[in-house]
């Protein structure tokens, strides 16, 4: 009977390692694949939507260079962006250099099988807590992410894929983030007329999710993006 309850647990054991090995293998063939962008220029178009402001859709262009730079600016020169929204690109998000990758199983997204996988960072002073990703294991893309911080909230990417598929950058993202954590830009106006609504706005915010939608219209790919362009 001992004999047959160490089997078991050795069993038990190895199937663990097994899937813990296959989950950590599936990170890395989709970091391999972002790896493969060094630097792109994308234009797109960009909806703001955050409760009691009034956000024009506006023409984006978007501009990322390894290994986390990231700068979003709209036609007039103005960026809608919350604090933390480095996250909005997935290779902020894998490039953490160690941790611990938990498989939480397989789910349905938009009828597309995926598999979650739950990011813990093994270095303490990391701003992340844990990264929630699923991952469409056909295609190696993550189509949703979920990021818990110390300091910034919890952030959430939701992405659609097509043209660019082959270099792991959507089509659609939409981000979801705390409005606590929302920056008021200039130039946005309120729903209030009364010389308190920037106050009230703020006031509303707390405790509310604001979303920002980018559809992205094209991408120039490694084209070696200048220094200047994130000054």
């Amino acid at each position: 009977m001992r004999k047959f309850i160490f089997l078991i647990i050795f069993i038990f054991q190895s199937s663990f390692y097994t899937f813990a090995q296959d989950v950590n293998s599936l990170v890395q063939k989709v970091k391999e694949k972002l790896a493969l962008v060094n630097d792109y220029e994308a234009s797109g178009r960009m909806k703001t939507n955050v409760v009691f402001l009034k956000v024009p859709i506006a023409t984006v262009k978007i501009y990322f260079k390894k290994p986390n730079r990231l700068k979003i600016k709209n036609e007039k020169g103005i960026s809608f962006i919350p604090k933390g929204a480095i996250t909005i690109n997935m290779n902020n998000i894998l490039s953490v250099s160690s941790f611990t990758a938990i498989d939480a199983g397989l789910v349905k997204l938009d009828n597309i099988s995926v598999r979650v996988v739950k990011l813990l960072p093994q270095d303490d002073t990391s701003d992340v807590v844990l990264s929630t990703l699923y991952i469409d294991e056909t295609n190696l893309v993550i189509r949703k992410a979920r990021t818990t911080t110390k300091d910034n909230g919890t952030f959430e990417l939701d992405m659609s894929y097509g043209k660019y598929t082959e270099y792991g950058l959507p089509d659609k993202v939409i981000f979801t983030f705390n409005t606590k954590d929302y920056k008021m830009p200039k130039g946005v106006t309120f729903d209030f007329d009364d010389g308190d609504a920037q106050k009230k706005a703020e006031e509303n915010m707390k405790n509310r999710k604001g979303k920002v939608e980018i559809d992205y219209t094209q991408y120039s790919i490694n084209k070696g993006l200048s220094d200047a362009v994130f000054k």
